[in-house]
């Protein structure tokens, strides 16, 4: 591959680093099936983990066991029972599902206590605590359906918990809890990562799962709510679709859903703004919102290469400052993605469209149709007949949009005092009155 086509390490790890600094001392709740295991062997993901924990991420494990069970009642000659979704755990299935849980247990903590030479987990030293922090009590009758010792999360030792962490322990919680009588119980791995999650109030809760293309990389709750029974889902992802919402709705900041059979997904999903994954969130993650003077620097980032190139006209910082209450921004996760300006005259019912820009990553996605229709909104509750804009690039964009060519003459008479010649720019106005066009994903202005 040529150095032209791929990223740089330089500027992978630059592109990384705020993530980077993001994540240092935050709490994430890793969930994953047995199959992830198996699929992809423990030393993938032991070697993320030691790398999530080296760069300060408080980390607690939740791994499922449900294959590693069935191997080891398909040994006993015990064939497997479910009734609503959960495993039937009678007294001949319940020593074979503590003999399986433990030896997967004892099986992660050796691979994350790795550390030879020439190996991604050399120098990590990570120390690994699983303890009795989940307290569980039965399932109990269901449908007439004696669940036996499968069990259901009761409470979670929070403190304990955080104090572990505060230790700078990795936290391994197998999907068995214990009863203050002494007795073990069968829990289904996902609700044991969404209680932990909630009880410490996670920063993240992050589900290793199978592929879900189709699903949109952002998705809010309601959003979420509304795919739960989706067809096109498996039983698995449904489930954790359904685990995310709940997570969401008690207190979690954010769910990631990661492809766990794409290699690398969980650090890219983490460490890139793309991400590599759907996330959940209780409100979008991309906000269209009026500009503050917190965000000159951001718009200043964004328009730079326009102005370097004489797309947009250049504009210094004061006067970015002066006139911010003028923008509105597209924010993505605390960056500034898109951005365009209203510029209104006493001497003319018509305001100017300006700086209407979008980040080149994010150009297919409708933000400047959708700036566009805000600055429309705008112009007209301050009973305004119409926009104009003054373009070198982009004249078909706006005439799709419903703009027709005008001339410099047309323009407010003060707006016409500062037009620059030089730049030859053309001129498009829009009337208000008309149906608001343009709701189409192609964007190519900036």
């Amino acid at each position: 591959m040529s150095a032209d086509t791929h990223p740089t390490l330089q500027q992978l790890l630059r592109d990384a680093a705020p993530y980077i600094h993001a994540h240092r001392g935050r709490t994430v709740v890793l969930a994953f099936a047995g199959e992830a295991l198996l699929e992809q062997g423990l030393e993938a993901l032991a070697s993320d983990v030691a790398l999530l924990s080296s760069l300060g991420v408080r980390l607690v494990l939740v791994p499922g066991s449900r294959p590693q069970i069935e191997a080891e009642l398909h040994g006993a000659g015990l064939r497997s029972r479910f009734h609503a979704g959960l495993r039937i755990t009678g007294e001949a299935e319940l020593p074979h599902v503590k003999r399986a849980v433990a030896a997967q247990t004892v099986d992660l903590i050796a691979r994350l206590s790795q550390g030879m030479p020439n190996t991604p987990l050399e120098g990590a030293r990570l120390s690994v605590v699983t303890a009795n922090l989940v307290i569980a009590r039965p399932a109990g009758v269901r449908d007439g359906v004696d669940l036996g010792w499968t069990g259901e999360v009761r409470k979670v030792e929070a403190e304990r918990l955080t104090r572990l962490l505060d230790a700078g322990s990795v936290i391994l919680q197998p999907c068995l809890g214990t009863s203050p009588t002494g007795e073990v119980f069968n829990l289904r791995a996902e609700d044991v990562a969404v209680e932990l999650a909630a009880a410490i109030r996670a920063d993240k809760l992050v589900f290793l799962t199978e592929s879900a293309s189709q699903l949109p990389a952002q998705l809010t709750v309601a959003e979420a709510a509304a795919w739960q029974e989706s067809p096109a889902l498996s039983a698995e992802f449904r489930l954790h679709l359904a685990s995310a919402v709940q997570a969401v709705r008690r207190g979690v900041g954010r769910v990631h859903l990661v492809d766990r059979r794409n290699e690398g997904a969980l650090l890219r999903e983490l460490f890139t703004r793309e991400g590599n994954g759907t996330l959940v969130t209780a409100e979008p993650v991309e906000k269209l919102r009026r500009a503050t003077i917190d965000d000159v620097g951001g718009i200043l980032e964004l328009i730079r290469p326009l102005e370097e190139e004489g797309v947009l006209v250049r504009r210094p910082r004061e006067q970015l400052e002066l006139e911010i209450e003028r923008y509105w921004v597209v924010d993505l996760d605390g960056r500034i993605i898109a951005t365009a300006a209203l510029h209104t005259f006493p001497d003319a019912p018509l305001a100017e469209l300006a700086c209407l820009t979008v980040h080149p990553d994010y150009r297919r996605g409708g933000r400047a149709s959708q700036l566009l229709r805000q600055m429309e909104r705008e112009a007209t509750s301050r009973g305004l007949e119409g926009l104009f804009v003054l373009t070198t690039h982009t004249s078909h964009w706006f005439i799709e949009h419903g703009f027709r060519k005008a001339e410099v003459s047309e323009l407010p008479v003060s707006r016409q005092a500062i037009y620059n010649a030089q730049r030859n720019s053309k001129v498009f106005i829009k009337s208000l009155a008309a149906p608001v066009a343009g709701h189409g994903s192609s964007d190519t202005p900036g």
